[in-house]
């Protein structure tokens, strides 16, 4: 959980590009260290979305494939869980947490090399 909240706005919720590309600007080493598994000193899409996965397995505590308001209540306001939910069904599924972080991740980055480094 705590991985998660590191990475604040950029991973989850609604943001603006301008919001997304600060906060890629300002992680600390140690967050790009916990996300750059293969050590090349960017974080791929491929890892932040493997990450992501991670995240959402970790955040899923009752393991029933979607995340409910309290199961997020530390990473999510209401409005962002709100836009998360996609289909408005009071959760937030796999799917709608994915194409929710990997749209952050793409305004994130800036040069659109796949990267954020």
């Amino acid at each position: 959980m705590k991985k998660i909240v590191l990475m604040g706005v950029l991973a989850l919720g609604q943001i603006t590009p301008a919001i997304a590309q600060q906060q890629a600007a300002t992680m600390n080493q140690g967050q790009m260290s916990a996300l750059d598994s293969n050590k090349d000193g960017a974080i791929e899409r491929s890892e932040y979305e493997a990450f992501m996965s991670n995240a959402f397995a970790s955040l899923d505590k009752n393991k029933d494939g979607s995340l409910t308001s309290e199961e997020t209540k530390q990473a999510l306001n209401a409005q962002q869980f709100a836009a998360t939910d996609t289909n408005g069904d009071g959760k937030i599924s796999r799917n709608e947490f994915l194409d929710r972080v990997m749209a952050d991740f793409k305004t994130a980055d800036r040069s659109g090399d796949g990267a954020l480094k």
